[in-house]
């Protein structure tokens, strides 16, 4: 598959805050979920999460049931390395291709 190639590339040659898409916070995201009116127990899926910092504010925010869903592999090791111990509370699923 090309695109998880590619994926897989963009994540090992460069750091998670060295692409034009990198937030310190995603803002946007976590501001939708928050007008969904949700409590902390619902279940969040980040699809496409990859190593996004949606995450880490979530966590933060007390948030449990937290599913980052990914094509690369890659991605979803730099978000596990970011989060430390704190990656044991979230399912990291990588999407066969």
């Amino acid at each position: 598959m090309q695109d998880k190639a590619h994926w897989e590339r963009v994540y090992t040659e460069k750091n998670a805050d060295a692409v034009s898409w990198y937030q310190e916070h995603a803002e946007s995201s976590l501001a939708l979920i928050h007008r969904t009116g949700i409590e902390s127990s619902a279940a969040i899926i980040d699809v496409g999460g990859g190593a996004s910092t949606l995450v880490d504010d979530l966590l933060q925010e007390n948030f449990c049931d937290i599913t980052v869903l990914d094509l690369s592999a890659a991605s979803l090791q730099v978000a596990r390395s970011r989060l430390g111990p704190r990656s044991d509370a979230i399912s990291h699923k990588l999407v066969r291709g």
